[in-house]
């Protein structure tokens, strides 16, 4: 059974029936050549114990996808790539707000790419194969969802679901999912692209993932399984009881300027009502307690217009920005925002140190890297430290991709940056703070970015028609919200989008008043970021290294490297630097102080062509019965022929009375023959 859904100039097209047949439900998903296959399956029984939805998205790749073998010693994929868990991320977004609240029963939705074009992006493919399977198995799914990717090319026009290339050409890099009643999830990365462009975006967007889930619901309906029933909850016996008592407290409870005062008063009130209680009566009066702190917070926004630490609705708590932290490293910069903290840290390399990737994807290396560490202190508890979670490789990503268009090109700076974000306090907004406490690092650590990038996280509380929008929003009121909207970007535009919804969906309008909201918050951030550092400083740390950037020709790159490696190894060597060579010929010379330069200079002087006449000084690197072979520049010697060696060409018995190998000797070119051979002859000094 197959669908074709046509977006922009292209379609995807679904099949089932023939893969996979076992599972729940079962899609292949394609655009262009890029093939994924979807599954999605549940348990036969509900996970004991369980208050969440037990929902695992996982994005398999294969390497064979696109044609290669895993590099390394072990031939075989091992754990996930950046880009297949940003890309589960991406897909179990949109879809966890669409399943029962009281569903437990353990859901697992995979994706294995089958086919990766090396033309066609994957991620969206993914999104809408899952949404497929989904509607088809038998899931209580309130989907499904369409998923599409807006460019925007360089006549301003838009482009569905663009290629790599087109990407690459674009000022803008959106992906929207939605059902066809709402957008669930948006994800973005711009060149300072102003917010009335955005809107557009999300509004061409809107109506292509309509398109897209209404074709899908309509052959689900043809295909699919019947749905899993599952019995209605019964209201918690306490609840009516403690909300006619207790909700005025709960608000009030609530309502505090410090954190930990909150859940302080929010305790006493747990620690009274379950004194003396049976222990099976325990979980639900806890269940019942939790429902009520969500009535009260609701009405106290939706009703009172009240927030839970007294600010506006649209008001940025007390922030703070300060450079140059730490000592010694090449950039930092601390950055406060109310109960949130976060200190980022940038080093600089020469660009031998990029990042190299080796995926299923064509881009094969990236110079800028973010990563962001969430230890379990930033919220005064304890916890297991190791290897990054999936939150934080989102969370990087995101602050990286809200960076990434400032940062100059690699002839403006030629560098490899690394920027390390540690979240030293969490109560909300901790990505965006680190986009904030990078930008301070950049420009700290004399990075020449385009302009200072700030980034704000909204929030949303709604109720039918009636509804508030937040700014700056505090870790309750991303917890109870139904929105967690975060935007970057510069004075001029946006650099990055993030939306995540708890409800089925919101419009492109509302999304429009978020934005300019958040516009509003992030110049005055902007502004709080100037006043610690205007612009980036003139020159790099001292602590840094200095990178000199030489072009040679094509031809002698060979010369440069010399056999096995020889030649540019004995360069670092002597210079204590790092060289790195392009293919074009261009050479990245990495080292302290002026070293650089110096190692600059003798790579220059070893491509210059040596001329009959010219004078050198050169080291004797062997000698022999008839002469000595002296070294004039890397790679290059030349014979002084034994009859050379002393003045006035007197006559000498042995070489070695005169120069031993590691001398340095003056000489003069005397001639170059046919076959490249150099004469020279010793002068004094």
């Amino acid at each position: 059974m197959r669908l074709d859904i046509p977006v922009g100039e292209r379609s995807i097209v679904l099949e089932t029936g023939k893969l996979a047949r076992q599972a729940g439900g079962s899609v292949t998903a394609r655009l262009g050549d890029t093939v994924i296959l979807s599954t999605a399956t549940r348990s036969q029984a509900p996970r004991p114990g369980a208050t969440f939805l037990p929902l695992s998205v996982d994005i398999e790749e294969r390497m064979s996808a696109a044609g290669k073998i895993p590099g390394g010693f072990i031939k075989r994929e091992g754990r996930p790539s950046e880009r297949a868990i940003l890309t589960s991320r991406l897909t179990d977004r949109p879809l966890r707000p669409l399943f029962p609240k009281n569903y437990h029963y353990e859901i697992q939705v995979v994706g294995t790419v089958l086919v990766a074009d090396q033309d066609t992006p994957y991620d969206t493919v993914s999104m809408v194969g899952a949404s497929a399977a989904l509607a088809l198995s038998d899931l209580p799914f309130a989907g499904p969802i369409g998923a599409v990717r807006v460019g925007r090319s360089l006549d301003g026009e838009f482009i569905l679901n663009p290629t790599y290339a087109q990407v690459a050409d674009s000022d803008l890099d959106l992906v929207v999912a939605g059902t066809k009643d709402a957008i669930t999830m948006v994800e973005a990365g711009a060149n300072e692209v102003p917010e009335n462009v955005m809107v557009e975006a999300l509004q061409l967007a809107e109506e292509t993932v309509k398109t897209q889930a209404e074709a899908i619901e309509e052959w689900a309906g043809e295909y699919g399984k019947e749905k899993h029933q599952i019995e209605e909850t019964q209201e918690n016996p306490f609840l009516a009881d403690f909300r006619q008592q207790y909700l005025r407290r709960m608000k009030d409870g609530i309502v505090q300027t410090d954190r930990r005062a909150r859940h302080d008063a929010l305790e006493e009130l747990s620690e009274e009502l379950t004194e003396g209680r049976d222990e099976e009566e325990i979980p639900q009066i806890t269940a019942a307690l939790s429902t009520l702190e969500k009535e009260a917070f609701r009405e106290l926004y939706l009703q009172d217009r009240k927030r839970t630490d007294l600010r506006r609705l649209d008001e940025i708590r007390p922030t703070s920005a300060e450079v140059q932290a730490l000592p010694r490293v090449h950039g930092s910069g601390l950055f406060t925002r109310g109960e949130t903290q976060v200190l980022s840290s940038l080093a600089l390399a020469d660009l031998g140190l990029a990042q190299r990737l080796d995926t299923i994807e064509p881009q094969t290396g990236k110079r800028y890297m973010h990563h962001y560490n969430f230890p379990p202190y930033s919220t005064g508890e304890t916890g297991r430290l190791g290897s990054p979670r999936r939150r934080e490789i989102g969370h990087g990503a995101l602050a990286e991709r809200a960076l990434v268009s400032v940062i100059p090109s690699e002839e403006e700076f030629p560098y490899a940056l690394r920027i390390i974000s540690e979240v030293l306090e969490s109560n909300g907004s901790s990505s965006m703070a680190s986009v904030c406490g990078s930008t301070l690092a950049l420009m700290d650590g004399g990075v020449p970015i385009k302009a200072p990038v700030a980034g704000v996280a909204m929030g949303l509380v709604k109720e039918g028609d009636d509804y508030v929008i937040l700014s700056d929003i505090q870790g309750l009121e991303d917890h109870m919200g139904d929105m967690d909207f975060k935007v970057a970007g510069t004075a001029d535009g946006i650099t990055a989008l993030q939306m995540d919804m708890k409800i089925t969906g919101v419009s492109a309008q509302l999304l429009q008043e978020a934005l300019e909201q958040a516009k509003a918050g992030r110049l005055e951030i902007l502004e709080i970021l100037r006043g610690a550092i205007a612009e980036p400083r003139a020159e790099v740390s001292d602590y840094a290294p200095r990178v000199e950037v030489l072009k040679i020709p094509k031809d002698k790159i060979g010369m440069l490297i010399g056999p096995g490696g020889k030649t540019i190894n004995a360069l670092q060597e002597q210079f204590g630097v790092n060289i790195s060579v392009e293919d074009d010929g261009t050479v990245f010379v990495a080292g302290e102080g002026s070293i650089s330069k110096d190692a600059a200079s003798a790579i220059n002087g070893m491509m210059k062509d040596v001329e009959a006449g010219e004078i050198y000084t050169g080291k004797v690197v062997k000698t022999t019965n008839f002469g000595a072979f002296v070294e004039l520049t890397p790679g290059r010697d030349g014979l002084v022929h034994i009859s050379r060696l002393a003045p006035g060409r007197q006559r000498v018995e042995r070489v070695e009375d005169v120069v031993s190998e590691g001398d340095r000797i003056k000489v003069r070119v005397l001639e170059i023959d046919k076959q490249n051979r150099i004469s020279l002859e010793k002068l004094e000094g």
